[in-house]
């Protein structure tokens, strides 16, 4: 399956934005710019929602069918392993195979050698088109990365070939996401990790590395953006001559975790794929949640109500609400409101806290953080919640589209101006 050039991941908490957020690539198109979507929803989401993945399937055919949509388009078993994967077969053509918790353990013996083997034609200093500094891949290096990585890429291989005997037949894209690990790969690592997928098999056409700095929700980057950019240049230049070296899918791309909103870092990653004719996925589901969350509040009365109760009740569950995020936000508790001084807002200040926008004086991101990883206070809400989205569909969508289409997809592949 080709993937196309640019794609991008467009999750969706409660299943009901596809419509909006399907029309913002069209948008997108109608100006030259072919993004193909990707509906990705995580298991752990799911399980918080209470939803299945064949309810994401739904939604993403139900939105292709009423905006006609002809282009190609996909939906994402995103960060699955082999206990997690089976749900998943049926409805889903695209697999984001999450090896990080592998990262680090002991391969077995046998593995390491076939590896070395396998690798042993690269043996020696390399000279990687678009990198500087030589690759020096001896046999120290080289048994390096295999301690390191082979068993995880074995474990994708296991997951990968799980996959293959349940499709059947049927073809489906495979992505490798390391962004999870503890410790970014350099340009040599990454790419003797391709050279081991290829060896294992795996027809991977996105690899989604890990780099310097924190990729937190919902607000932008945190770290050195020079850093930043030199990584992603060196490693699109990794995935390039990896293609070429161990012959993997010509379309093979970068896919860029971003916990989404990553503004500073879009107009460095649009230069970088302009000037190297590179492909990128960039995955950046959660801000949808968070446009349903703005669009209630500038509809006013019972949205606004409700908006306020879901800050209310994930300030009262903050540590709750938090755990499974420790690692992906960074909340400074003296800064977020009471939910006193929240429910005296207006529509307008309320919408102002949350939306990404660094322009606007009010703008929270610490109030953000916190609403964005509530989205399970307004899963327990049920028909009360998801009832309003259906009421104020139209507040709600016009939040949705704009998102994508002016803030993510204009600066990163068509190379507009901010986000705003």
């Amino acid at each position: 399956m080709k993937l196309g050039k640019y794609s991008m991941g467009i999750g969706d908490r409660f299943g009901l934005q596809g419509v909006p957020q399907l029309r913002a690539v069209i948008m997108a198109e109608e100006r030259g710019v072919q993004v193909t979507p990707v509906w990705n929803k995580s298991n752990r989401e799911h399980g918080i929602v209470g939803t299945v993945p064949g309810d994401t399937r739904r939604e993403a055919d139900l939105a292709v069918r009423d905006l006609r949509w002809r282009g190609p388009y996909y939906v994402d078993a995103d960060h699955i392993g082999a206990r997690t994967v089976d749900r998943f077969i049926e409805p889903c053509d695209f697999f984001t195979i999450d090896v990080a918790d592998e990262i680090g353990l002991l391969p077995e013996s046998d593995a390491v050698t076939s590896f070395l083997g396998s690798m042993a034609p690269l043996a020696g200093t390399l000279r990687i088109p678009g990198i500087d500094q030589p690759i020096v891949a001896d046999e120290p290096f080289l048994r390096g990365v295999a301690g390191r990585y082979v068993r995880a890429v074995k474990e994708a291989g296991r997951v990968y070939r799980r996959i293959v005997s349940q499709k059947r037949g049927k073809e489906f894209v495979a992505e490798v996401s390391l962004d999870e690990s503890d410790i970014p790969q350099s340009p040599g690592e990454l790419l003797f990790i391709l050279g081991a997928i290829a060896a294992e098999g795996i027809p991977v056409q996105t690899i989604a590395p890990k780099f310097t700095g924190a990729f937190l929700k919902g607000v932008d980057y945190v770290g050195d953006r020079g850093v930043f950019l030199r990584e992603f240049e060196q490693n699109l230049a990794v995935v390039a001559f990896a293609v070429r070296t161990f012959h993997l899918p010509e379309d093979l791309k970068l896919s860029v975790h971003t916990g989404s909103d990553k503004f500073s870092l879009y107009p460095l990653m649009h230069g970088a794929i302009r000037r190297s004719d590179a492909g990128l996925h960039l995955k950046t589901a959660g801000t949808t949640w968070l446009e349903e969350v703005i669009g209630l509040a500038e509809a006013g009365g019972e949205g606004l109500r409700t908006a306020n109760e879901i800050y209310a009740r994930s300030f009262k569950r903050f540590d709750e609400l938090c755990a499974p995020y420790l690692q992906v936000i960074r909340i400074d508790r003296a800064n977020l409101p009471s939910p006193a001084e929240a429910a005296a807002w207006s529509a307008e200040a309320f919408a102002s806290a949350l939306r990404h926008d660094l322009s606007q004086p009010r703008f929270n991101p610490d109030f953000r953080q916190l609403v964005h990883v509530g989205y399970k206070v307004a899963a327990e809400m049920g028909e009360d919640f998801t009832g309003l989205l259906r009421r104020h569909a139209l507040s709600v969508g016009e939040n949705v589209t704009h998102n994508i289409y002016r803030r993510h997809i204009g600066p990163l592949f068509a190379g507009t101006d901010g986000p705003d």
